[in-house]
């Protein structure tokens, strides 16, 4: 008898939610019958300045090359990020694509089914996909009010399946920082790997990274995608304890990080003035619409706020937004982030006016 299509999946895949991206401005455009160069687009923590003009001039001299395969573990960009970052390169890792590629690999060489990983929510909804994809049962634990974590709650969860401890700092969407004692306390106290997730860190006050080099269990994760302004080439890395690195790059997926992002990433990395003009920018802007917004918004430590709008409803005000041409993110799929929350990027000083001005519109009109 032959299997039916469905019994050619694994079944954990059928426990996997569906990702759900921020808009795109050709969706709304299309949809709002709006024009695209009049939408603003701050629904997906990108950098409202585009790419560094190095890392723009590195891809297009990097095209002719691109029937040639990039070295098999990017070894330049590791080095470069050895450099930036202070470790060593055997502690450094580059993956595509993006971070999520870093979560993937992690996944694939420490997850075997039945295992379980914590996750700690309302937080970035990616770590349960490769997690239920490789076999292991997420187990969430509700932040506070104010969106910290307890790290006694996170260590009640922990049992002898317990594999990996999802942390992000600055948590997205609520963009607060996780405290140093807190981790310490959590990685001190298990067995499992603690993955610290600092996609936003470069717009942070500090930083944990450096308690990689004082534990074995802890592996952190960053990304190209926000600050260099390199969504679109999907490009991240991981800084890792040694023994850690050895094993995901016996495991990692040859080859995935493509020619042109492994030029534009070096690229940017070497592009100081345009790394804190970013930085600058969003530090300000966030500032800015924390004081204007006429909502109750959050202190934030990356570059988006979070914008609680009750007692009216999140899906209500973003429509009034988007009818504006401004796209900004409903966190509803965020598990077990409300209804009321909204994520706004930081944008331009001429972006977060209108935004502000949207606000202020749409709270009299709902």
């Amino acid at each position: 008898m032959s299997l039916s299509r469905r019994e050619l999946i694994k079944k954990e895949i059928f426990d996997i939610e569906e990702y759900v991206p921020g808009r795109s401005i050709e969706e709304i455009a299309s949809a709002y019958g709006l024009k695209p160069e009049s939408i603003i687009k701050l629904g997906s923590n990108e950098n409202p300045l585009g790419p560094s003009p190095k890392a723009v001039k590195a891809l297009i001299e990097a095209a002719p090359g691109a029937n040639i395969y990039p070295s098999a573990d990017a070894h330049e960009l590791r080095e470069a990020l050895s450099k930036y970052t202070g470790f060593p390169v055997s502690n450094i890792v580059a993956s595509g694509p993006g971070m999520d590629g870093l979560l993937d690999g992690l996944c694939r060489i420490i997850i075997e089914k039945g295992d379980e990983v914590i996750v700690p929510i309302p937080t970035f909804s990616y770590y349960e996909l490769p997690a239920r994809a490789c076999g292991a049962e997420p187990v969430f634990i509700r932040r506070s009010q104010d969106f910290s974590l307890n790290p006694e709650k996170i260590l009640e969860a922990v049992s002898p399946r317990t594999k990996i401890i999802f942390l992000c700092s600055p948590n997205n969407p609520s963009g607060n920082l996780l405290p140093e004692a807190d981790l310490r306390k959590i990685i001190e106290n298990t067995d499992a790997l603690v993955f610290v997730d600092e996609a936003y860190v470069e717009f942070a006050d500090r930083n944990l990274a450096a308690l990689v080099n004082e534990y074995d269990n802890v592996a952190v994760g960053r990304t190209f995608s926000k600050v260099f302004g390199l969504a679109g080439l999907r490009l991240g890395y991981g800084i890792m304890p040694e023994w850690l690195t050895k094993e995901y790059l016996r495991a990692a997926t040859p080859f995935s990080v493509s020619l042109p992002a492994l030029r534009a990433g070096l690229a940017a990395l070497s592009d100081t003035e345009y790394l804190n003009k970013s930085i600058n920018l969003a530090r300000e802007g966030r500032e800015y619409l924390k004081e204007k917004i006429p909502f109750k918004v959050y202190p934030s430590q990356a570059n988006f706020v979070l914008v609680d709008v009750s007692p009216l409803k999140a899906k209500k005000v973003t429509e009034s937004l988007l009818k504006k041409g401004i796209i900004v993110r409903p966190c509803d799929s965020f598990r077990e982030a409300g209804d009321s929350f909204i994520r706004v990027t930081v944008g331009t000083p001429e972006q977060n006016e209108k935004v502000v001005r949207a606000f202020e519109i749409s709270k009299s009109e709902v």
